[in-house]
């Protein structure tokens, strides 16, 4: 079997990947708070997860991916009131625009996605649980996890319990033991959405969403937990820390074995904020720009570190996708075999680390070679070129259609075009040189591009 290396959070070093059942890899992603659109923050963690899940199912016979949609939460109450909606309306809204932004990405739809509100159930009886074991308490209908019950905390952050106190960013509330107690159930008023409970109505805390949605689709332990850098504390750490002592658990890992964390997406230098009115939506972005485009900019640097978003490394994503389908053009006619394998090399850099920028390197490299081989060579690389983009989740696309061949925006004319081209074919023919180069000009300034071919000229919108 392929050896496989991860960078585990959980110990801050690259280990080789060791399947609890190579059989069936199961692996668990936070997914997203549904109140607002999505900004490049959150679907870097989508696109990173989806490559790993992509390179996993390659590599091992069955692979499960759960991603949950966290559907209650004080930021989606405040947004229903904001906005005068139906907490379910709401929800059920942007779930919908979520998933389809991700699909127009490149995002395979999670085999399972769990809702929380659907997972009530599983949620109270953990709480119990806890309370049961002096793990928990309750204080003013407040349910709270003690931190000090369980020896381990702060073992996948590497936090000191100063810095947890500094890190959690929360009020220290007179009902708590202790400051860095973390609340597994409040009450909720008659205006806002609750649940009966033996502790009375109310509604769970974020950190237990997760430990009750991932044991209940994958049981325990399970292979692999991800998410963004932003959540190993105090979401991982607090999910960790109840998972376990509900359990006793000596070793974290007897939850979730890896922890894979992406790194920031920052604009410019700047890390993301509404003050500084540098959040970018992914439904804002799709209106400009392809999604396999964005999904190879989010890809073009390792996972781990963070990524600085701006119009270049677009740009160059765009770039790099419109030379990769030339080459693809330019071979159109080749036929090759849809069962070829992925290039060796560029299932080596996702074996190390998920290397998606060594990757795309490779990917490149093929291209080069299909460009300059021999005829017999062409099948096997141009076969390889489009099963390896395939694992990036790239080069999913028609050449022509992506190259916008044939294809115009509504304000101009496709027959005049092909009028155009036609004169200059006949200019040619009647070595009127200067003619056929002004009907190039004409068509460039229509922002239209052509390309002789041996089948004839071929011609592309560039707007």
């Amino acid at each position: 079997m392929r050896v496989i290396k991860i960078h585990n959070t959980l110990g801050n070093k690259k280990e080789v990947f060791v399947p609890i059942d190579e059989k069936h890899i199961r692996i668990y992603a936070c997914g997203p708070t549904v109140y607002n659109y999505a900004h490049i923050g959150n679907a870097r963690m989508a696109v990173v997860c989806d490559l790993l899940v992509r390179f996993m199912k390659h590599t091992y016979p069955k692979v499960t991916y759960v991603s949950n949609i966290t559907d209650i939460d004080d930021k989606i109450i405040n947004a229903a009131i904001e906005t005068n909606t139906p907490i379910k309306d709401l929800t059920i809204k942007y779930e919908k625009i979520y998933n389809k932004n991700m699909l127009e990405l490149g995002v395979l739809q999670p085999d399972i996605q769990p809702r929380a509100t659907e997972h009530i159930e599983e949620m109270i009886a953990l709480i119990k649980k806890l309370i049961e074991k002096n793990h928990a308490y309750v204080s003013e209908k407040h349910v709270l996890f003690d931190v000090t019950s369980y020896k381990n905390y702060g073992l996948l952050s590497g936090r000191n319990k100063e810095d947890q106190i500094a890190g959690s960013r929360i009020e220290v509330a007179d009902y708590k033991n202790n400051a860095g107690d973390f609340i597994l159930w409040k009450p909720s008023t008659d205006e806002q959405p609750g649940w009966d409970s033996p502790w009375g109505r109310g509604r769970p805390g974020w950190h237990i969403e997760c430990s009750a949605m991932a044991e209940k689709t994958l049981d325990l332990p399970f292979d692999i937990h991800g998410g963004g850098l932003d959540l190993t504390f105090p979401h991982h750490e607090n999910e960790i820390a109840q998972s376990c002592a509900v359990h006793n658990f000596k070793n974290p890992k007897e939850y979730a074995k890896y922890w894979i964390h992406n790194g920031f997406v920052t604009m410019d230098g700047d890390k993301m904020s509404k003050s500084l009115g540098n959040i970018f939506l992914v439904h804002d972005l799709l209106q400009k720009y392809p999604g396999e485009t964005l999904r190879l900019a989010l890809l073009s640097s390792h996972y781990k570190q963070p990524l600085n978003w701006n119009s270049n490394i677009i740009d160059q994503a765009q770039k790099n996708l419109d030379r990769l389908y030339r080459v693809l053009k330019e071979n159109d006619h080749i036929i090759m075999d849809e069962k070829t394998e992925p290039d060796e090399e560029v299932i080596n850099a996702l074996s190390d680390d998920i290397n998606s920028s060594q990757a795309i390197f490779e990917i490149n490299s093929i291209a080069d070679k299909l460009s300059k081989c021999e005829q017999e060579e062409k099948s096997i690389l141009k076969a390889k070129l489009v099963s390896s983009g395939k694992i990036l989740g790239i080069l999913q696309d028609l050449p022509n259609k992506w190259l916008k061949y044939g294809a115009t925006n509504n304000n101009i004319d496709s027959n005049l075009i092909e009028e155009l081209i036609d004169k200059r074919k006949e200019a040619r023919k009647n070595k009127n040189f200067n003619k056929a180069d002004e009907i190039r000009i004409k068509l460039k300034e229509m922002n239209i591009e052509i390309e002789d071919t041996t089948d004839g000229t071929i011609w592309r919108s560039k707007n």
